[in-house]
C-alpha cells in the first residue's frame, strides 16, 4: 500500500473512530491511538522518509493537513464536552457553598503578636533544644545541684543528666556560648513542669524568653522595655505595677504585674530582672564589660489575661466551642 492510500485509510479509521465519541475521556484515547508519539498519524510521518524526491513535497503537505484536521476535531469534541449543562458541577446563578475554614490557634495568636512587638524594637527570634542537660537548664543559670530553687520546679527527667526544659531560659545559656556580645534575642518555645494538671496550672506550657546583651545596659532600660511591651499587648490604659522578686539568674529582680478588672486584682504577667554576673561568668562573658537583662513570660497568662480566659486546660482539650471564638 502507497503512503498516500495508508493516509486516506487513517483518516477513513479516524472518522469513523470520531462518530462513536461521547466524551472527552473517548478523545483522550482518540489522541492517544492517531497522535501520540507511536500514533498512527506519527508512524505516516515516519514513512514519508522512503517515497522519491518528487512525492514527497505533496504528501508531507497532506500529511501536515491531516494532522491539523485531526487535532481540531479533538479540540472541538473537548470543548463540546467541557460546556455542555451535563458538565458543570455548580449552577453559577445559585449562591456558592460557605465553606467551614480553619483558624489560627488562639495560643500561636498570642505567640504571634509577642513575637511582631519584640521584633519591632530589634530583638530577633531564636530557638532552642526541648531536650537539655541538667548544666544549661539550671548549673549555668546560677542554680547549682540542691539549691532551694530547684524545688521551685518540679522536672521531668529523661535520664539522671537530661531534662525536658523547665524554662526556655536554657537557651540564653547556648546563645552566649555560641555568639559573642551584644546580643538581642527572644526565645519562644515549649516548657514541661511535674504539675498537677488544674484550672491554673498544666504540665507544659509557652514561654517567652528575653535577652539583651551589651555594654552600659541598666535596669531603666528593662523596665522601658516591658512598659513598652505591656501598652502593646494589652492597652496603653492598662495599670502596671513592679516587685522586687527573686531568680537565681538574675540580680537584682522583679516581677510584672498588671491589673485586671475581671477579677479586680493585681496579675503577674512575667518576670526579669539584670543578668547575674554568675551566669556571665559560666559562658565566658567578662562581667567588667558586659551587663544585660533578662526577662520570661508564660504565653498561656498573657492569652489568658487579654482573651479574660479562666482555665488553662481549654487550650488544650480541643473543643471547637471554644476555639471558634478566636
Amino acid at each position: 500500500m502507497s503512503l498516500k492510500d495508508s493516509l486516506e485509510s487513517v483518516e477513513n479509521d479516524f472518522l469513523t473512530d470520531f462518530a462513536k465519541t461521547s466524551s472527552a475521556s473517548d478523545g483522550v484515547a482518540l489522541k492517544q491511538k492517531y497522535l501520540s508519539r507511536n500514533g498512527l498519524v506519527t508512524n505516516l510521518f515516519k514513512q514519508l522518509g522512503q517515497v522519491s524526491k518528487d512525492e514527497k513535497p505533496l504528501l508531507g503537505q497532506l500529511l501536515n493537513q491531516l494532522k491539523i484536521d485531526l487535532s481540531t476535531k479533538l479540540d472541538s469534541l473537548d470543548s463540546s464536552s467541557n460546556s455542555g449543562p451535563d458538565s458543570l458541577s455548580v449552577d453559577i446563578a445559585m449562591p456558592g457553598k460557605i465553606y467551614p475554614e480553619g483558624s489560627i490557634h488562639v495560643l500561636e495568636q498570642t505567640m504571634l503578636d509577642i513575637k511582631k512587638i519584640f521584633a519591632e524594637i530589634g530583638f530577633n527570634i531564636a530557638y532552642g533544644p526541648e531536650i537539655d542537660d541538667d548544666y544549661h537548664n539550671f548549673t549555668a543559670l546560677n542554680v547549682p545541684e540542691h539549691h532551694p530553687a530547684r524545688d521551685m520546679q518540679d522536672t521531668f527527667f529523661v535520664d539522671n543528666d537530661i531534662v525536658l526544659r523547665t524554662h526556655t531560659s536554657n537557651v540564653q545559656i547556648h546563645l552566649m556560648e555560641e555568639e559573642e556580645p551584644p546580643l538581642r534575642f527572644i526565645v519562644p518555645g515549649r516548657v514541661y513542669r511535674n504539675e498537677a494538671i488544674s484550672y491554673k496550672s498544666y504540665c507544659l506550657f509557652h514561654q517567652v524568653e528575653g535577652l539583651f546583651v551589651d555594654k552600659n545596659v541598666s535596669f531603666a532600660q528593662l523596665k522601658g522595655c516591658l512598659e513598652y511591651f505591656a501598652k502593646k499587648m494589652f492597652g496603653t490604659d492598662r495599670k502596671m505595677r513592679w516587685r522586687p522578686s527573686y531568680f537565681p539568674f538574675t540580680e537584682p529582680s522583679a516581677e510584672v504585674d498588671i491589673w485586671d478588672e475581671q477579677r479586680n486584682q493585681w496579675m503577674e504577667i512575667l518576670g526579669c530582672g539584670m543578668v547575674d554576673p554568675e551566669v556571665f561568668k559560666s559562658v565566658g562573658y567578662d562581667t567588667n564589660i558586659w551587663k544585660g537583662y533578662a526577662f520570661g513570660m508564660g504565653v498561656e497568662r498573657i492569652a489568658m489575661l487579654k482573651h479574660d480566659i479562666d482555665d488553662i486546660r481549654l487550650f488544650y482539650n480541643g473543643d471547637v466551642r471554644f476555639l471558634r471564638q478566636f
